[in-house]
């Protein structure tokens, strides 16, 4: 893209290709590719499949009833687990987490709590994270958290700490898990009724092989 800047994006790639090297070469350490995407009852993405001739699959637009108490649309924190790091084909796991309400710092906290625990139960010791410039990523109460969080791996000598590379704004090139949400959304479309909210988050979690989580729920803030 003409328009980015080249130097700052080259920088931070670097640094994205030195955390995949490092993955590489250490076992107990995981690369994690992370995104948040919201996932519509609503929107049709655009599709192409073969069809009998002077025959057409249409998508039917479909509408909320008033009474409707599920929303809209669906926030969902993902993080994407190469088994290879420097294999862009190699097998990969997919985690889920569904949020009720929308992405923020708590919920990130929480989230990265999640995945940590699930690390460390797999034998894990780090976890290099690649994710964008995200208001709730960039926060001072995150990096505050993972900067304590740290801290508190090395002085109990277990867990896992986090290494965090964040991505320049407009890049998602950089992030191998954004190309998935794509293919995803094509896969759990329905053609012609409006899923619940349970419904969707069942197939979106089918789709990637992955089980239904738990949703993360936006803390209440005490007065």
């Amino acid at each position: 893209m003409d328009h980015q800047p080249r130097p700052g994006v080259r920088t931070k790639k670097s640094a994205r290709d030195r955390l995949i090297r490092l993955a590489a070469s250490h076992p107990t350490w995981a690369l994690g590719f992370q995104d948040e995407v919201w996932w519509s009852r609503l929107a049709r993405p655009s599709l192409r499949t073969w069809v009998e001739e002077d025959d057409r699959l249409r998508l039917v637009e479909q509408a909320v009833a008033k009474d409707d108490p599920d929303p809209k649309a669906l926030a969902c924190y993902g993080l994407l687990l190469r088994a290879d790091p420097t294999d862009e084909d190699a097998d990969a796991a997919m985690w889920l987490r569904f949020v009720d309400g929308r992405p923020v710092s708590d919920v990130t906290i929480d989230y990265l709590d999640w995945c940590c625990r699930k690390l460390q139960a797999d034998g894990k010791e780090a976890l290099l994270l690649i994710w964008d410039n995200a208001a709730w990523h960039t926060s001072h109460q995150v990096r505050d958290w993972i900067r304590d969080h740290n801290r508190q791996v090395k002085h109990q000598r277990q867990g896992v700490r986090i290494i965090a590379c964040y991505l320049p704004s407009k890049s998602p090139w950089l992030n191998a898990i954004e190309a998935t949400w794509v293919h995803g959304k094509r896969r759990v479309v329905e053609a012609d009724r409006l899923l619940t909210a349970n419904q969707l988050a069942d197939r979106v979690c089918d789709a990637y092989g992955c089980p239904h989580e738990p949703h993360l729920v936006i803390p209440k803030k005490v007065a």
